[in-house]
């Protein structure tokens, strides 16, 4: 393994296990049950699997040339994220545990993690601008910036189910009541608050 590919490596690292908006929808259906907060993992990872795809493909450069464009779906992601926030802090409010049957346990945790992840269209834009620091000169682009994209996704199906199990493991006392509230009050802020700025930065930012 080159240096280069030891550097982004790490540097991929502290981008997938930085808190925000897929780390904090993770918890919320890890909270439910393991399965919910591992499909919901597992979703996240699909949503990067789709920005990989995009951005070999060339499509975030559009989301580069056209403004609008990039706009639009940052407003259609912060709208999902403060929908999941608010609903969290509803669902406290009345006092009640999301129900999920068993048809759809993992299907509506599995669609929030990449619904969550694919509406960012930050990743995209991250993807086309990061890359290319480590394509060494010379080489072939797409070959290279493909095993780059997926060492990310590789790191979220490793990050992302890791902090599901490990708030599973620690269920039984954050599912106490007063526990419960607490967090679940945390995550739906944290979300709320999250699909705010996402909101903020188009409709008010230059």
């Amino acid at each position: 393994m080159d240096g280069q590919i030891v550097a982004f490596t790490g540097v991929a690292a502290g981008m997938v296990a930085m808190p925000g908006a897929d780390f904090t929808v993770v918890v919320r259906n890890a909270l439910v049950s393991r399965r919910a907060g591992v499909a919901c993992a597992l979703g996240v990872a699909g949503g990067l699997l789709l920005h990989t795809a995009l951005a070999v493909a060339g499509v975030a450069a559009v989301l580069t040339a056209v403004p609008a464009l990039f706009r639009a779906l940052q407003l259609l992601g912060g709208a999902y994220v403060v929908y999941l926030g608010v609903r969290t802090l509803l669902e406290l409010r009345e006092a009640r545990t999301e129900s999920v049957v068993e048809g759809d346990a993992s299907a509506r945790p599995l669609r929030q993690g990449f619904v969550t992840n694919a509406l960012n269209p930050k990743a995209p834009i991250t993807f086309l601008s990061l890359l290319p620091q480590f394509v060494p000169a010379g080489s072939s682009a797409v070959p290279r910036t493909l095993s780059l994209a997926l060492i990310v996704v590789v790191l979220a199906l490793v990050w992302f189910p890791a902090v599901a199990l490990l708030v599973d493991r620690l269920g039984r006392w954050l599912r106490r009541p007063r526990a419960a509230r607490a967090v679940g009050a945390v995550t739906g802020s944290a979300l709320t608050a999250l699909g705010v700025l996402l909101l903020a930065e188009p409709l008010f930012g230059a």
